[in-house]
């Protein structure tokens, strides 16, 4: 059903069964896969991509240009996967370079007012609590949970099944399975437990992720050390994410 009041653009595509509610405008060059549910009083602007049976919530504004002031009106993209669901005053920003993309997972729920730089990434069933901010170039994990009001700086990367907790700062790297202390800037406390045993990890892969925990931040060795003990250790699954997320940070990482 296509309210009255709704502008969508010829070049838009929308797939069946699409609602679309009042004064919302839909421009060119969009996508909206089947079932999906538009509220009132949303803008869905150029290169925009939006899977089956999402729903959006009132006053979103999805794919406006990046906040950046070296952006040129170049062609770029976000892409938002199935059964999302993304409430009200969620603001999501397309990539800042040609052809690039800003991309939200499946099944994640973005609540009201959180905010989405440009090339932001977030993997599968991800949540982030009302106005959680995540500057450009912002990577989420799989599962991860952002708690309200959290910041992340531009570039940081966030492993699976973290957790956030409400207010916190971040400018580092967040390793795997931890859990960030509220109201502090890049303070690990342990780890996601709670994640952990939601999780579909079995028992011993959560013990091997306690133990390669261990090694990282409660053993007193320093990181390089830590991380060769944890690849001779565990040279495959779960607790190996450890070594291999680390390795490939450009900005340090968090620590307790």
């Amino acid at each position: 059903m296509i309210h009255e009041t709704a502008i969508i653009n010829s070049g838009a595509r929308l797939g069946k069964d699409v609602v679309v509610g009042p004064f919302t405008t839909i421009e060119a060059d969009v996508t909206i896969g089947d079932e999906t549910v538009i509220g009132p009083n949303v803008s869905i602007r150029p290169y925009t991509s939006i899977g089956p049976r999402c729903h959006v919530h009132a006053g979103s504004v999805l794919g406006g240009i990046p906040q950046d002031v070296g952006f040129k009106g170049e062609r770029s993209f976000v892409t938002i996967g199935a059964n999302c669901q993304i409430r009200e005053g969620v603001t999501i920003n397309r990539g800042t370079k040609a052809d690039s993309v800003t991309e939200i997972g499946d099944d994640c729920f973005l609540m009201a007012f959180s905010h989405f730089g440009h090339n932001v990434k977030l993997g599968r069933r991800v949540i982030v609590v009302n106005g959680a901010l995540l500057a450009g170039y912002v990577e989420i994990g799989d599962q991860v949970v952002i708690s309200g009001n959290c910041v992340l700086h531009q570039f940081v990367r966030v492993g699976r099944l973290v957790m956030l907790g409400g207010g916190c700062a971040v400018t580092k790297d967040v390793p795997p399975f931890c859990m960030l202390k509220p109201l502090e800037i890049n303070k690990i406390v342990g780890l996601n437990t709670i994640g952990l045993r939601r999780s579909n990890l079995t028992a011993r892969d959560q013990q091997e992720i306690k133990e390669g925990f261990k090694l990282l931040f409660r053993s007193g060795l320093n990181v390089s050390k830590a991380l060769e003990r944890i690849k001779a250790t565990y040279p495959s699954g779960p607790a190996a994410e450890f070594s291999t997320f680390i390795e490939q940070s450009k900005r340090g990482i968090c620590r307790m």
